[in-house]
């Protein structure tokens, strides 16, 4: 098994000075394009494909909460202004993102720091628990209050004992559940809660991490033949037709994503490096089952390169235009799967993801990658490049160990914090 000194295999890309170097080059051109995002009224802007703000974006939790995050990395690692930039985000999440009279934090702002969107959801509580984390990791200012603050509105009103994983959204008042379940804010709750563990030492919210990961993978998408089933009911039964009229939703989109797949596949390899002697035996098999079926029907279903946003239940392209984070998560995976198997085939999947992401998304020209590539008719599902969160943790994961994870790893190098 993986353990925390682990590094990656030798005889791959990520052991070679050469690719790291590249790797770590990569990571420098992606924070000077997200720089740009520092410096807004509220947390971090959302930018355009130039890397200037757009006006017309409202402030967004996530994208602050991310930012903050991917700063705070960056901050570990040595990199000169990212610190302040982190505090910039604290900041935020202190302050007008966060509701004073009932606790919790505004999933967006007007472009004058007022409250625009009061609803609390899961998935931008769980971006707040990591940057929270991450920036503790950091050593930075007001970062652990920030944690204790996050960990404990996630106890109150997301966790669920009973449920083993997250419900989804609440009105500002924490009065009014809403009445759905999703796969995708308890798979970003799995990433915050092994951060937290890491920075912590705190195991309790690696047993919930499993409890998410069983229900989720090892029951749902395995009954479903690794397509992981993404909408349910408050019952946790499935809702394959979910948003059928609105295919190309960016956090809920129609019918499955093979995007998650491959994160859930890394995730899973956190988890068991994390858990140690106490792993369950089905994490690995898990894992690699999640990447071989994200591989066999997402990866150029229509005869050309690159993964395909979504898949009906017939394995059929619903969304057939390529986004970047897609790719990232792809590369983070066979990265994760080389160091965990040594497997020459994951490998030849790393290089692969590697060369599609150079040949068609990294950007040298306007900066950062493209957000999408759109293919047919499809309304697009992004506009601007609005952070980059999935790309610089693609440069980070293949030059790390499983656990602990990014943060936690970065703060055990010499001189980090």
């Amino acid at each position: 098994m993986t353990t925390t000194g682990d590094s990656p295999q030798s005889g791959s890309w990520t052991s070679l000075p050469s690719h790291r170097a590249w790797l770590d080059a990569e990571g420098e051109r992606l924070l000077a394009f997200a720089e740009s995002a520092g410096g807004a009224p509220a947390g971090f802007a959302w930018l355009d494909d130039d890397g200037r703000p757009d006006a017309a974006q409202a402030p967004q939790l996530w994208i602050t909460a991310r930012m903050t995050h991917v700063f705070a990395l960056a901050h570990l690692r040595g990199r000169p202004g990212a610190g302040p930039l982190v505090d910039a985000g604290l900041a935020a999440l202190t302050g007008p993102f966060r509701d004073a009279e009932h606790g919790g934090w505004f999933s967006s702002l007007t472009a004058e720091g007022a409250p625009a969107a009061t609803d609390k959801s899961a998935y931008d509580h769980a971006f707040v628990v990591l940057a929270a984390a991450s920036a503790t990791a950091a050593g930075r200012p007001g970062a652990a209050e920030l944690l204790a603050d996050a960990l404990a509105v996630v106890e109150r009103h997301f966790w669920r004992d009973e449920e083993g994983r997250s419900v989804e959204s609440w009105d500002r008042a924490w009065t009014e559940l809403e009445a759905y379940r999703g796969a995708n804010s308890n798979m970003h709750t799995v990433e915050a809660f092994l951060t937290v563990a890491a920075v912590t030492g705190d195991d309790r919210w690696l047993t919930r991490a499993t409890s998410i990961a069983e229900r989720l993978v090892h029951t749902a998408a395995r009954e479903n033949g690794w397509r992981l089933p993404e909408h349910f009911d408050p019952g946790w039964r499935p809702l394959p037709d979910y948003n059928a009229d609105r295919k190309n939703d960016k956090f809920r989109p129609y019918g499955s994503t093979p995007g998650h797949w491959l994160e859930w596949s890394r995730l899973l390899l956190h988890l068991e490096a994390a858990l140690g002697a106490d792993a369950p035996g089905w994490l690995l098999p898990d894992a690699r089952s999640l990447f071989a079926a994200a591989v066999e029907v997402g990866w150029a279903p229509d005869g050309e390169p690159g993964f395909v946003y979504t898949l009906d239940w017939a394995d059929r392209p619903v969304v057939a235009s390529r986004l970047h984070w897609v790719l990232t998560e792809a590369i983070g995976a066979a990265a994760a799967l080389v160091q965990r198997t040594g497997e020459p085939g994951y490998e030849r999947w790393y290089r692969t993801f590697w060369d599609e992401a150079v040949t068609r998304f990294v950007d040298r020209e306007r900066g950062s990658w493209v957000h999408e590539l759109p293919v047919g008719e499809a309304d697009a599902v992004w506009s601007g490049k609005p952070d980059v969160y999935h790309a610089y943790q693609a440069t980070l994961l293949p030059q790390l160990p499983l656990a602990p994870v990014l943060a936690a790893a970065l703060r055990r190098e010499p001189g980090a914090g």
